[in-house]
């Protein structure tokens, strides 16, 4: 054990300038080319098994151990955001419009080292450690599912993964058994009314007054028609109606997104967000058009996996706290890996003890404390060494 924290230790100056490297080259989901090269490349000189274009865009990179045992997968994934950051940090992305303004650039990092770090231990290994890098997190349909399809988790046992996560201070671990991220759904809503000059509404089929009842009724979703002990969100965040000031819209588009842990949950709010939009529209007499995407499935992680990991965490230099969070309504396509093999998946705070300002994940601004990378390789890289020698 303490050999594996002396390395990683020995090794953090490289894990932070690989993490600051890829800051520096972000690439959007789906079209990642340079990254998976590069992440490929440094498997290949450890001397790793690689496959590249797994699903597409992935990579995936196999450790054999010296003795047969189980097989551990590893995931990161590596796509960047359409943001223009706004830091003042040397590493400062290069690529207009384009941030890793989420943390994936740090997953990388920790990935890398730790396949680093364990090469030399492989002939003691009883069994194989899988290093999954995934492509395209942030946009559905996603990497994990893709690479899921074309075998990335053949032969695999169990999975781990995490999220360096800003709003949690350094040292805090967040862990939950069961429901930990939500299902992430999308809706989109086109209300064709009749437009008109804005001095004669009453010539006019108003989309503008339409969409904004349709809205407001939305509220009503979650309140009366969910039951109050299971969990879901609503939210419209897209309205869009470009017209002059003085003429009455014909047509307004709208878009929003659906979060839930409940497959009954889900299925009600995607029939009843069209059941109450056809009523709205119906009693002015405009029409629509409705389509609703499914997203990721929820993050539903596993007991024993979770609580494996939480004590091992507890045992970790530089955890003060292994805290047991609240379900998050935000979306993970690890979700995916956890409906095939048995896993778990936790938060690891990045928050540095002196910040006054945290900025949330996908803002233009958002970093995290680089010294949560070696927290979260210490853990991922305990847990994986104990689970071999279990």
């Amino acid at each position: 054990m303490h050999n594996l924290f002396t390395k990683l230790e020995a090794s953090f100056e490289e894990m932070v300038a690989l993490r600051r490297y890829f800051h520096e080259r972000p690439e959007l989901s789906f079209e990642e080319v340079y990254t998976p090269a590069t992440i490929a490349k440094f498997h290949r000189e450890l001397g790793l098994e690689v496959r590249e274009h797994v699903g597409e865009r992935g990579v995936v990179a196999t450790l054999r151990g010296g003795k047969p045992g189980k097989t551990v997968a590893l995931r990161a994934d590596f796509d960047a955001l359409a943001i223009q950051e706004l830091n003042d940090v040397p590493y400062k992305s290069k690529n207009d419009g384009v941030m890793h303004a989420c943390g994936h650039d740090g997953h990388t990092a920790i990935l890398l080292i730790l396949a680093k770090v364990l090469v030399p231990m492989r002939e003691g290994l009883a069994g194989n450690i899988v290093f999954i890098h995934q492509h395209a997190e942030e946009i559905a349909p996603g990497g994990a599912k893709a690479m899921i399809e074309d075998g990335c988790l053949d032969g695999v046992d169990v999975i781990l993964g995490t999220h360096l996560w800003a709003p949690t201070p350094l040292g805090d671990i967040l862990v939950r058994s069961g429901e930990l991220m939500a299902a992430a759904d999308r809706f989109e809503v086109k209300i064709q009314g009749r437009g008109g000059h804005g001095a004669e509404p009453h010539q006019t089929i108003d989309a503008i007054v339409t969409a904004a009842q349709f809205v407001t009724n939305l509220q009503t979703l979650v309140a009366r028609r969910v039951d109050p002990l299971k969990s879901a969100v609503v939210s419209v965040g897209h309205f869009e109606a470009i017209n002059p000031f003085n003429v009455i819209a014909d047509t307004v588009n709208l878009k929003g997104t659906v979060r839930t842990f409940d497959d009954g949950v889900r299925d009600l709010l995607e029939a009843e967000i069209e059941k109450l939009l056809n009523a709205t529209c119906r009693g002015v007499g405009a029409t629509y058009e409705y389509t609703y995407f499914r997203g990721y499935p929820a993050v539903i992680t596993h007991k024993d996996e979770t609580e494996f990991v939480a004590q091992i965490a507890a045992e970790i230099p530089g955890v003060e706290n292994v805290i047991e969070c609240p379900p998050f309504m935000i979306g993970e396509d690890f979700a995916y890996y956890l409906q095939h093999v048995p896993g778990t998946f936790f938060m690891t705070g990045a928050k540095g003890p002196t910040w006054d300002t945290v900025y949330p994940h996908h803002h233009a601004r958002f970093d995290f404390d680089e010294r949560a990378m070696l927290i979260a390789a210490k853990i991922l890289g305990e847990a994986t060494l104990r689970y071999l020698q279990n």
